[in-house]
């Protein structure tokens, strides 16, 4: 057990594999050496020090970055890099939903994907008979009013894909997500809409910080 204790972190990831290693391991793999400013040791603690959390990393700018004392603007870039991959890697997985079966379900592969999104997105899941998906689109970035997030925006979207159903995501970036008077009135439209075009409105979720709001579960549609 000692021994594997002061393995380098790259002989732990090959021993060991890559979960048991801490932050900081991983952050020594990926830097390899230190510089001419700092050692390795040094570059990753103080880098740990300055973004003690992932979500603070994941949201640091490359000018926050090179405020670290050994990471330069290669560093910087190739940091930004990796977490974006990470990002991606993730979202793949998360954006193949299959069937639907609750509205919990898709709010909770929906939380991790728009939870942190600075800006509000209205994303749009377009669903066979069978509440299966056939396409996610995220149809607006910005504030969620009525001339931008135009119903037939959404419906077209629909009609493309032949889809019997559709449901309606967006998110708050304040981390609450409890609905605003001008997201029932958009949700009500939507279903009127929907009513009139034979498309049924499924659900309309609102996501927060590691929480949700569905409107169908509260009765609102």
């Amino acid at each position: 057990m000692e021994q594997v204790l002061h393995m380098l972190p790259r002989e732990r990831l090959v021993l060991c594999g890559e979960v048991q290693l801490t932050n900081a391991e991983l952050f020594a793999i990926i830097f390899r050496s230190g510089n001419k400013q700092a050692s390795v040791d040094e570059i990753v603690t103080a880098l740990i020090e300055r973004f003690p959390t992932m979500y603070a990393l994941r949201n640091a700018t490359l000018s926050e970055l090179q405020s670290v004392k050994g990471i330069g603007a290669v560093r910087a870039i190739e940091l930004k890099a990796i977490i974006e991959l990470g990002r991606r890697i993730h979202q793949t997985a998360q954006v193949t939903f299959g069937k639907i079966t609750s509205s919990y379900a898709i709010a909770t592969a929906l939380i991790e994907e728009m939870r942190d999104l600075r800006q509000e997105h209205l994303v749009c899941l377009y669903l066979t008979t069978k509440n299966e998906v056939i396409a996610k689109e995220t149809i607006f970035i910005g504030s969620l009013n009525q001339s931008i997030a135009h119903p037939r925006e959404i419906f077209k979207g629909a009609v493309r894909h032949s889809a019997a159903r559709i449901l309606l995501a967006h998110n708050h970036p304040s981390g609450d997500p409890h609905p605003s008077t001008q997201d029932d009135e958009f949700t009500k439209r939507m279903k009127k809409c929907g009513v009139l075009m034979g498309i049924e409105l499924l659900d309309h979720i609102i996501i927060g910080d590691h929480t949700y709001f569905s409107l169908k579960e509260e009765g609102i549609i």
